[in-house]
């Protein structure tokens, strides 16, 4: 087996379990403990777990409480949130029923939709601009009731869950402010956690757009397993994420 391989296997197992012992794993990976000892080492020495007096234990990763403001996400990471979005959009095809998450990465999906698709594809979101945008480019919009949030100009609450239950989406476009193997996605609010995980039950396929910063990062509030959606990004900085769920890497 290779190096990578065994990193992979031992990350998936704290993942899952929160520790491991070399024994285990020499013997999981027919392998000698020396093998893995040095692989722990390794993995230590990279960040991405902590070495203990036989095995090794997971990270407790810090937890992002706070959203930031529109325009600051928006300066962040630009040209992968643009590729990113360049490959969601093909995702969309005639006849579709959409639901676009508000966040600054979906907004970016909505120059990128095939103009010949005004006539056949609806739209839902909770995204205040992408809802303007949208019906700009022609395009037909539902927009739920509810509250406005200032700082991510989402709209949330009660009138907005009921409205999404009532929907059958044939595709999700979902953000997200951290991606972890155990968390699964999580976001900094409670009111848009519930909105998010609302519009994944009521999808036929998700797709989750991130790109690689959002990985191993975990927020206050989680909205949904990994393995409940199809992950877009430009770049994988760890490869246990393969043995959960689908990943689309794009060029940045």
């Amino acid at each position: 087996m290779l190096q990578e391989e065994r990193f992979a296997f031992i990350l998936k197992e704290l993942a899952e379990k929160g520790a491991v012992k070399v024994n285990t794993l020499a013997e999981q990976l027919h392998t000698s403990q020396s093998t893995v000892r040095r692989d722990i080492r390794e993995l230590d020495e990279s960040g991405k777990l902590r070495k203990v007096f036989g095995g090794a234990v997971a990270l407790e990763p810090s937890v992002n409480t706070v959203e930031s403001d529109v325009l600051t996400r928006e300066s962040r990471n630009t040209a992968a949130k643009d590729a990113i979005a360049r490959y969601a959009a093909t995702q969309i095809n005639e006849n579709d029923f959409v639901y676009i998450d508000a966040g600054t990465t979906t907004e970016r999906i909505i120059p990128y939709i095939d103009s010949s698709l005004t006539g056949s594809v609806y739209f839902v979101t909770n995204g205040i601009m992408h809802a303007r945008r949208l019906v700009e480019r022609g395009f037909r919009v539902f927009l739920p009731g509810g509250v406005l949030k200032a700082t991510t100009e989402a709209i949330v609450g009660a009138g907005a869950m009921e409205y999404i239950d009532n929907c059958n989406f044939t595709k999700c476009f979902m953000g997200t402010n951290g991606v972890d193997p155990s968390r699964g996605f999580t976001t900094p609010e409670m009111d848009e956690a519930r909105i998010k995980a609302q519009a994944i039950r009521h999808s036929y396929i998700t797709y989750v757009l991130c790109d690689s910063s959002k990985f191993d990062n975990v927020s206050s509030v989680s909205f949904g397993k990994l393995n409940c959606a199809c992950i877009v990004t430009d770049r994988l900085p760890n490869e246990i994420y393969r043995n959960i769920t689908v990943i689309k890497e794009v060029e940045a």
